[in-house]
């Protein structure tokens, strides 16, 4: 694992190289900028529902980050692979776990949003 030039790694074409960086680097600072966004509105609202998408922005960040280091030569493919398949599933569990959370049986954390918007106001 001495690699550190994307152009030199077998698996990459060095003309989609750049494209690939490009598109991994967006990712990075796209997911970033949203996981910071969803830790604000999780210390705003303080609910499960906004932890659980807060953690799912969490593991976008991750995967990116594996993903440049899978280019950059610093992540073996395999535990490349090991890693964003397994983001994958727990992403899609966590995001279904949240939507059957806030179904319309889920009134009480409804209600729990309200009483802490409601605090935060009586904060301000």
């Amino acid at each position: 694992m001495a690699h550190t030039n994307p152009l030199e790694i077998g698996w990459l074409d060095p003309q989609l190289a750049p494209v690939l960086l490009g598109v991994i680097v967006l990712a990075a600072v796209g997911t970033t900028v949203l996981f910071c966004c969803g830790v604000v509105a999780y210390s705003r609202r303080r609910s499960t529902r906004y932890l659980l998408i807060t953690v799912v922005l969490g593991l976008l960040v991750v995967r990116s980050l594996v993903g440049l280091g899978t280019v950059f030569g610093l992540v073996p493919m395999t535990i490349h692979h090991l890693v964003e398949h397994g983001f994958d599933f727990s992403i899609a569990v966590l995001v279904l776990y949240a939507v059957y959370r806030s179904g319309s049986g889920s009134e009480t954390e409804e209600n729990t949003d309200r009483q802490s918007a409601d605090r935060i106001e009586a904060d301000d």
